[in-house]
C-alpha cells in the first residue's frame, strides 16, 4: 500500500457515506494533501477546513494554476501552524471539483453526475472528512481550523464528532446562513442556470461550460470578500489604462476590469456545478436547526477549546455573528477565547498579510501544550 500521508493524495472510500439528504454517497472519493508528519501517538493532527472557493492545496502550488497554495504564510515549517510540531491535513469537500466526489464524477450511468448528485451538506462535508482520519489512523485531531465555510465545518466538527476534536478555531465565519447571504448566492446560482451552455447540469457531456454565467457568479459574490473601504484605496474611481471614459460599456473603471478578471480566471480552476452544490450547502447550514433550535445545545458534551476570530470590516459574516458563536459557547460551558481583529481588507482578510492573525492563532495553538 502506497503511503497515505504527502502532496496530491487520493483515496476511493467504499462507503456508504449516508446523507442529510436521506440518500448514501458509494464509493466516496477525496481528494486530499498532508503536511508535516503523524507522530506515534497521532496526537498531533490538525485539519484544516477550505473555504466555498478553496480546496486541498493549503501550502503547495495549485494543481491547475501553478499558483502557490491559499494559506501558505500560515502553513508551514516555522510558521503559526507549523508543520515540524503538526500533522497538517486538508481535504477537497465533497462536492467540489478537484478531486473529491461531485458532480463532475462519474455516475452509475458511465456519464457525469451533473445535477443527478445528490444534494450536500456541511455536515456531509464533515462525515466525509472523518471517513477520511479513520482511513490514516486519527482518532482525534488537536485542532480543526477553517475560515468562512471552513469555520462551519469546524463548528460542525465540535457538534457532531466533539470526542475527535481538542480544539477549534473559527475565523471569519457563521454559525447559520442569513436570509441575504442566501439572496447573494441565488444571483450567481440564477447567472449559472441562466448561461445557455449549462444544459440543465448536462455540459460536460457536450464538452462545453457556463462560463459566462460561472464567471457573472464569481464577481457578484467577489464584491461580497471585499470592504467598500478597501476598494476605494484599491481603486477609488480611477480610470483603466484611460485618461478619459469611454461613453461606451467597456470596463472604464479599475475596479471594473478588476472583476472582469476574477470572474474569467475563476472559470479556469471552478466547475459550475460545483458551485451550484457548494453554494446550496452553505445556504442550508443552520447549526441550531440541527439542535433542536438552540445552538448552544450544539456544543453540550464538547470540551474542545475554542478560539472565535472575526474581522472588523467583513459584512459577508459580520462580528456579530461570531458573537453569537461566542454567546452559545458560554452558554454550553465551552471554554472560548474571542477576537475581533481590525483590517481593511473585509470577509478575505484571513487569506492576506494580517501579523495580528497569525499571533492569535500562534498563541491559541500553544496554549493547547504540545
Amino acid at each position: 500500500m502506497s503511503d497515505p500521508f504527502g502532496l496530491n493524495r487520493h483515496i476511493i472510500l467504499p462507503g456508504p457515506l449516508k446523507l442529510d439528504g436521506g440518500t448514501a454517497l458509494a464509493p466516496v472519493e477525496i481528494a486530499y494533501e498532508t503536511y508535516g508528519t503523524l507522530n506515534a501517538e497521532a496526537s498531533n493532527a490538525i485539519l484544516i477546513c477550505h473555504a466555498l472557493t478553496g480546496d486541498q492545496h493549503v501550502a503547495s502550488n495549485h494543481s491547475i494554476t501553478g499558483k502557490p497554495g491559499w494559506w501558505t504564510r500560515m502553513v508551514g515549517p516555522g510558521k503559526p501552524v507549523d508543520t515540524d510540531r503538526f500533522c497538517v491535513i486538508s481535504s477537497n469537500v465533497i462536492g467540489r471539483c478537484m478531486g473529491s466526489s461531485g458532480p463532475q464524477s462519474i455516475g452509475p450511468d458511465g456519464r457525469p453526475y451533473g445535477m443527478d448528485f445528490p444534494v450536500i451538506t456541511i455536515s456531509d462535508m464533515v462525515r466525509a472528512q472523518a471517513m477520511l482520519l479513520d482511513h490514516l489512523g486519527i482518532a482525534q485531531l488537536y485542532s480543526v481550523i477553517g475560515g468562512s465555510m471552513g469555520g462551519m465545518q469546524a463548528l460542525s466538527w465540535a457538534a457532531n464528532f466533539p470526542a475527535r476534536v481538542a480544539s477549534a478555531i473559527v475565523i471569519a465565519s457563521t454559525a447559520r446562513h442569513s436570509a441575504q447571504n442566501i439572496a447573494f448566492h441565488e444571483v450567481g446560482r440564477q447567472a449559472i442556470m441562466a448561461d445557455p451552455n449549462w444544459r440543465e447540469g448536462r455540459y460536460l457531456e457536450d464538452g462545453k461550460s457556463p462560463d459566462a454565467g460561472l464567471a457573472v457568479a464569481r464577481m457578484a459574490a467577489h464584491i461580497t470578500y471585499l470592504s467598500e473601504q478597501g476598494l476605494t484605496e484599491k481603486f477609488g474611481r480611477r480610470l483603466q489604462n484611460r485618461d478619459v471614459k469611454t461613453f461606451g460599456f467597456d470596463a472604464d473603471f479599475q475596479v471594473e476590469s478588476y472583476l472582469r478578471h476574477q470572474g474569467l480566471s475563476f472559470t479556469d480552476r471552478f466547475d459550475a456545478n460545483s458551485y451550484l452544490y457548494i453554494t446550496r450547502a452553505t445556504d442550508y447550514f443552520d447549526l441550531a436547526e440541527e439542535h433542536g433550535g438552540h445552538l448552544a445545545n450544539a456544543f453540550k458534551g464538547c470540551n474542545a477549546r475554542f478560539c472565535v476570530i472575526s474581522f472588523d470590516s467583513d459584512w459577508l459574516y459580520p462580528t456579530s455573528e461570531s458573537r453569537n458563536i461566542v454567546h452559545a459557547l458560554n452558554a454550553s460551558g465551552a471554554p472560548v477565547s474571542f477576537v475581533e481583529l481590525s483590517s481593511p481588507f473585509g470577509h478575505d482578510s484571513f487569506f492576506l498579510e494580517l501579523p495580528a492573525l497569525d499571533r492569535v492563532i500562534d498563541g491559541f495553538l500553544k496554549a493547547g501544550g504540545l
